[in-house]
């Protein structure tokens, strides 16, 4: 973990100086703007003082000019100090991470906790102190989402893991890809928002827009109506100027030929033509202005995503989808689209006003977003799909780079399987205790007895979270893993449903339902049980315990159950057994406990409920 924090620390360093020289230069172009924009204006009143009227007409072009380019400059120099800040807070946080400062991270996946799905509650696999948020690094909506599914839905065979598991390998010692993608999603807008609404507008058409003939007559009305406008509006301004200037400055005859009620009455026409179906070209417009941002990110990541050359199957599929059939790439598609959304953002201003009854903007406008939804449009969700997964796979990756002694899983076929040595909860960091697992055909059932605290829910959370990174490609926290694909279950987290009138004790028995029907149907489980029916009487927890343990000990079924009766143990003895006892104890020194969380063989022979009575201050002898 040293090197990684090392080149973390090292690049931090790196783009604090740059964002610190970038913030140097968008400064200076500031005060270069108020410089231009006060020595022109000190220069224009020289020019009128001494009436030298030729200069004065060039200076305020060539000032306004001048301040329209250092405007651009300026916005240019702002996104790049935007995205270097962003790549410094990406190596920040990774900083964070190592450092075991991950909890504090805001985007905890807490919007996709599922109380009822089979495992993901009960192993907080989202929420506070999560999986989700310790293992993040997706900004888009679509890398999230996918990063969820990842972490939620059974694999469909070894084959798509091993494949995903080469992705990974190869995408991790990628550090700058990783980092840049990240930088990238990192600035995007409204994280949290489901893009199905952009997906839904890019696939509509508004195909009353772009009849051939409409087109054609709209651009020639247009090309009339600017040509007449500006000669009329050179002749206002030659006018005002020969007031303002006391002269008497005439214009070339073709600025006079036009009558002056050509123009006033085309301009007239176009407004009445406007008015037609306004309403939808505006929503329309509108939609393209609102996703204008979100749509210049999109085609960044596209485009940094093309630039590299991956070799593993996983990725290779992933890149047949962002190239058409004339070779043209995602973000070459991409970047047309992004350059009308952003002439469209820029319609909130006065200019707009002017200039859409004389160009009609708002009909051109309509004509290009509508052009390239039918060329492109129907492959925009397939792009955005790529990007998500992109995000996912860079996510699983980052945790083989920070964690370079975890080993990827070896996925087998066969009779259920799980075997673990020196495996240890990935989320506890250096506080963490390893232990050995094999979970087989011949003891499919691990029973674990033990004292409070002592770390039975702790290493059934172990095993959960391994499996649920095996299965998602990416490394597991163990000296050496290996598994089958089986469906996992779990009944750890249970409390009262006041709301539904449910409590506890029924809200655990819906539970375990779950897991018999899913037994029933034939699949292969693997269920983690902690404090079986801890909320009913000792005698109906013995006698249930009993029958559901070997009910669900049939096989292709694995299973570990925490509990605190004893008896439970005597399982073992019961003709063709497949219960396995282990337990996990305390020790005192000093009048003080102490656990070393290390899994043992046989049934716990300590207690330390009645010294915990004691602490309370229970009075007992």
């Amino acid at each position: 973990m040293i090197l990684p924090l090392k080149e973390y620390e090292k690049r931090k360093i790196k783009y604090n100086s740059l964002l610190k020289k970038q913030q140097k230069f968008g400064h200076n172009i500031t005060n270069l703007r108020l410089a231009v924009f006060i020595l022109g204006l000190i220069t224009l009143i020289i020019m009128y003082i001494f009436k030298k009227y030729i200069l004065f007409d060039s200076i305020v072009a060539g000032v306004i000019v001048l301040l329209f380019y250092l405007a651009y400059i300026h916005k240019n120099i702002s996104d790049k100090e935007q995205y270097i800040a962003s790549l410094y807070a990406v190596n920040e946080n990774s900083i964070k991470l190592l450092n075991g400062e991950w909890k504090k991270f805001k985007d905890n996946g807490e919007d996709f906790i599922d109380i009822h799905h089979n495992y993901s509650y009960d192993i907080d696999v989202f929420g506070d102190n999560s999986l989700f948020q310790w293992m993040n690094t997706a900004h888009t909506y679509m890398g999230r989402l996918r990063l969820k599914k990842i972490l939620t839905e059974k694999p469909g065979n070894e084959h798509s893991i091993c494949d995903r598991q080469s992705a990974i390998m190869e995408l991790e010692p990628k550090i700058y890809f990783r980092q840049r993608l990240e930088a990238e999603g990192k600035i995007i807008h409204n994280k949290e928002q489901n893009p199905k609404e952009l997906f839904s507008w890019i696939e509509e058409s508004q195909d009353f827009i772009l009849k051939k003939q409409e087109i054609w007559v709209l651009r020639i009305l247009s090309i009339v109506t600017a040509i007449t406008s500006l000669t009329l509006t050179i002749r206002i301004i030659n006018y005002l100027l020969n007031i303002f200037w006391n002269t008497d400055r005439s214009l070339p005859k073709m600025f006079q030929a036009i009558p002056y009620y050509i123009p006033i009455f085309l301009i007239s026409i176009q407004c009445i033509i406007l008015r037609v179906k306004r309403k939808d070209r505006v929503k329309n417009l509108a939609t393209a202005e609102k996703y204008n941002y979100n749509i210049k990110i999109y085609k960044n990541m596209l485009g940094h995503i093309e630039k590299y050359k991956f070799k593993s199957k996983y990725i290779l599929n992933l890149y047949k989808e962002l190239y058409n059939n004339e070779c043209i790439s995602a973000s070459g598609q991409l970047e047309n689209f992004s350059k009308i959304c952003s002439s469209v953002a820029n319609r909130r201003n006065m200019l707009y006003s002017i200039l859409n009854p004389i160009l009609m903007l708002e009909y051109h406008w309509n004509i290009s977003v509508e052009t390239w939804k039918i060329k492109s449009g129907k492959n925009f969700e397939k792009w955005i799909d790529v990007i998500g997964e992109m995000e996912a796979l860079s996510s699983i990756s980052t945790i083989k780079y920070n964690n370079p002694s975890w080993i990827m899983p070896e996925i087998i076929t066969g009779s259920s399987r799980i075997t673990a040595e020196n495996m240890g909860h990935p989320l506890l960091g250096e506080k963490r205790v390893c232990n050995s697992l094999n979970m087989g055909e011949s003891h499919p059932v691990m029973l674990i007895t033990g004292s409070n605290m002592s770390g039975k829910s702790t290493f059934m959370r172990t095993v959960g979270i391994n499996i649920i990174l095996a299965y998602a490609g990416a490394p597991v926290c163990a000296e050496q893993f290996c598994c089958t694909i089986i469906d996992l279950y779990t009944c750890m987290q249970i409390s009262d449903n006041l709301t539904n009138n449910i409590s506890s004790f029924y809200a655990e028995i819906l539970k375990i339902k779950n897991i018999v029907k899913a037994s029933e149907e034939g699949k292969n489980v693997l269920f983690l049980l902690d404090e079986i029916f801890k909320g009913t009487n000792s005698i109906d927890r013995h006698t249930g315990a009993i029958i559901l343990i070997n009910q669900l000990s049939r096989n292709g079924n694995l299973g570990i159950i925490s509990t605190h009766d004893l008896e439970l143990g005597k399982m073992i003895d019961h003709k063709n057994s497949k219960v396995k006892n282990y337990h996990f104890s305390e020790y005192y020194r000093k009048n003080k406990i102490y656990f070393d969380y290390k899994l043992k063989h046989g049934i716990s022979s300590t207690r330390n409920a009645v010294y915990l009575m004691k602490l309370a201050g229970i009075e007992i002898n």
